[in-house]
């Protein structure tokens, strides 16, 4: 049962980075059709970003109260309703219907996203062994094979409505096998006078750890999201290279985030996280700050994949430090998930906004300089036989 429920949850991550791959693969295309300028293409996927965070805000009270299946199973669904108005409305220069589509893709995905991690968290723990970097791992094989049927069918310049309309049909059949087998595992009850000591301390599961752990988790994915949605598009405005090269250009950087995921538990195992979340930092640094000074498409290409192996594991390792609790697991996981998924979607729109006014490679030294703040906050991933520090006031008042 445990096996079905674990494969359930590897398809639904397969399908979202499938979707997001089919996505970005057409990106030059969709913004060539619609007309859109880089700062409108930035407004376009807003639509996602804000979806997105409707669906991550949202999901972490769900979550508490109607468990993670019904989240996964509407983080199937929704994606599919998205791509199939994308495909549609995209060649009829239905940019709001665009926007709309891409609604829909995030906030499915959100939901998703908090649900999977969250029970892929408690599997983790069940078992003793890691599942979340290989559900992560899953989510880069989706975007490798969606970026791969991507490179071929822009080369052979498939119409976008056909391209993303095949894309809704396989992401369907992975959402559909989910829900068959998602069968969420059930949680221990702690000991009730454990439970009780313990209470002092977890009042506020927004400890000084959880912090510095959720600020790796948004360093690491802005970085993740930076990649995927403007790789393809830096190719083809700052390079002038073919939109099947940025194509492919993205599809190395998913290979090389799926070969750092499934080649690195080991090194995990043996290192511990917090050295390894360190050297991944650093590496996702120099791919980056390559990608800044890159003359050509040939180094920008490798410089990608430098990028995508460096920071392969953070976002993984971050949500398994989160979760690694005796009593508040779940509620440390979707807090640090809500973090990194809020960076995913939210910083490619700004740093759209930059790279209309700066240039696109100028803009990714953004990403830089936070993963050199994760690579300072590593030490917070060490496991729970670290002290946590104590409660940090949680803000009240509007953000400055």
């Amino acid at each position: 049962m445990i096996g079905r429920h674990r494969a359930a949850l590897f398809a639904t991550s397969t399908m979202t980075g499938f979707g997001i791959a089919s996505w970005i693969t057409r990106t030059p295309a969709v913004r060539d059709e619609l007309g859109a300028s880089i700062e409108a293409m930035g407004i376009v996927l807003l639509g996602l970003s804000i979806g997105s965070m409707i669906g991550i805000l949202g999901a972490g009270v769900l979550v508490r109260r109607l468990g993670t299946r019904p989240l996964i199973v509407l983080g199937g669904m929704l994606p599919v309703a998205g791509m199939l108005l994308v495909a549609l409305l995209a060649p009829a220069q239905v940019a709001v219907g665009v926007w709309a589509g891409l609604f829909l893709v995030g906030f499915g995905s959100g939901v998703a996203e908090i649900g999977l991690n969250v029970e892929a968290a408690a599997v983790e723990r069940q078992l003793s062994r890691p599942v979340v970097p290989v559900l992560h791992a899953c989510f880069s094989l989706g975007t490798v094979i969606g970026g791969a049927a991507g490179i071929v069918l822009t080369a052979v310049s498939t119409p976008v409505v056909v391209h993303l309309l095949v894309a809704a049909v396989v992401m369907a059949g992975l959402a559909t096998f989910a829900a068959v087998n998602l069968r969420p595992v059930p949680r221990a009850v702690p000991d009730p006078s454990a439970a009780a000591v313990a209470t002092p301390r977890l009042r506020s599961v927004i400890t000084w750890q959880v912090l510095l752990i959720a600020v790796i988790t948004l360093a690491m994915a802005f970085a993740e999201g930076a990649a995927s949605d403007w790789l393809p598009l830096l190719m083809t405005t700052d390079h002038g290279a073919p939109e099947a090269v940025g194509s492919l250009v993205f599809t190395g950087f998913a290979l090389a985030m799926f070969v750092g995921r499934s080649a690195g538990t080991p090194l995990v195992a043996r290192f511990g996280r917090a050295p390894v979340i360190r050297v991944c930092a650093a590496v996702g640094v120099v791919g980056v700050l390559l990608v800044v000074v890159s003359p050509n498409p040939v180094l920008t290409a490798a410089a990608a994949g430098v990028w995508g192996l460096g920071i392969a594991l953070g976002f993984p390792l971050a949500i398994s430090a989160a979760g690694d609790h005796p009593t508040d697991g779940d509620r440390r996981v979707s807090v640090v998930a809500t973090a990194g998924y809020i960076a995913f979607l939210a910083g490619p729109p700004a740093l759209g906004f930059l790279g209309e006014h700066l240039g696109l490679q100028t803009a990714m030294l953004v990403p830089a300089a936070l993963l050199v703040v994760a690579l300072l906050a590593a030490p917070a991933t060490r496991s729970r036989a670290v002290v946590d520090a104590p409660a940090a006031p949680v803000p009240t008042g509007p953000r400055a």
